[in-house]
């Protein structure tokens, strides 16, 4: 069978995978993908996990297929050669480079802000090796609010973003995101995104999910009202199944719609 999809990237949690489903990633998803790595379309795992989580959390899903290239923290690149993933060193080394020189920018900044979420609400501010300034909210309105706060400060500092999933937030370099990283690949494999899927379900997955990096997208029903909305204003999938299932159920309508063609 002749596939219309050259490559296909995916979101983990949420898209993929749901922790507390049995099995998190459900078969219709580990079939379909399955076959399509087997038809020689090249899978992206696009995530905000770094490497070591995301990999353990295939492992312990038992999901027998391994991505062909991994995109963690919705940035940096890696290479399955074998049973290994090998990071690309010059794209992830411009990538640290470029947060090195906007953090520190923005270090002295980063008390203040964290003590302005702390005086309002119960949430974990910290810092890791990826951002200055991360967020763990109680809720999502609580992070919706936070989200709209750190917003407003990023946009005084050029180059400045906030990558938010659920009530998960980090602020990164705005050049490098899922969007940048899968048109990275795509270019590298020889891919157009005229032969590229995209399927995710939070704010975080939103750069990818346009038709300049993908001809074809997809949406779970849990996916959050921006991201379905965007995905239908571009002739995209929003399915009626979670995580998965509505992964599974958007490939199978992209295969089919291309029959028809």
């Amino acid at each position: 069978m002749h596939d219309p999809i050259k490559l296909l990237s995916t979101d983990f949690d949420g898209t993929l995978h749901e922790e507390s489903d049995e099995p998190p990633i459900p078969f219709p998803a580990q079939r379909m993908i399955g076959r399509m790595q087997a038809r020689g379309v090249i899978w992206v795992i696009n995530t905000g996990r770094d490497l070591p989580s995301l990999l353990d959390s295939l492992v312990r899903a038992r999901f027998p297929n391994r991505p062909d290239f991994v995109v963690t923290v919705e940035r940096e690149i890696h290479e399955r050669r074998d049973s290994t993933y090998i990071g690309w060193a010059d794209w992830n080394s411009r990538c640290g480079k470029a947060h090195e020189r906007i953090f520190a920018q923005v270090r002295s900044d980063m008390p203040r802000l964290a003590n302005w979420i702390n005086r309002r609400f119960e949430a974990k501010v910290y810092e890791d090796t990826y951002s200055p300034l991360c967020l763990i909210a109680q809720s999502s309105q609580d992070a919706d609010v936070i989200h709209d706060y750190l917003n407003d400060y990023c946009s005084n500092v050029p180059n400045l973003t906030v990558v938010r999933n659920h009530i998960y937030a980090r602020l990164s370099h705005a050049d490098y995101n899922k969007g940048s990283a899968l048109a990275e690949i795509a270019r590298r494999v020889g891919v157009t995104p005229g032969e590229t899927a995209a399927a995710g379900d939070h704010l975080n997955d939103l750069p990818m999910l346009s038709t300049t990096r993908a001809r074809w997208l997809i949406a779970p029903s849990n996916a959050v009202e921006q991201v379905k909305a965007l995905v239908r204003q571009q002739n995209g999938y929003v399915s009626d199944q979670p995580h998965g299932y509505g992964l599974a159920r958007g490939l199978e309508q992209i295969e089919m719609s291309c029959r028809c063609d």
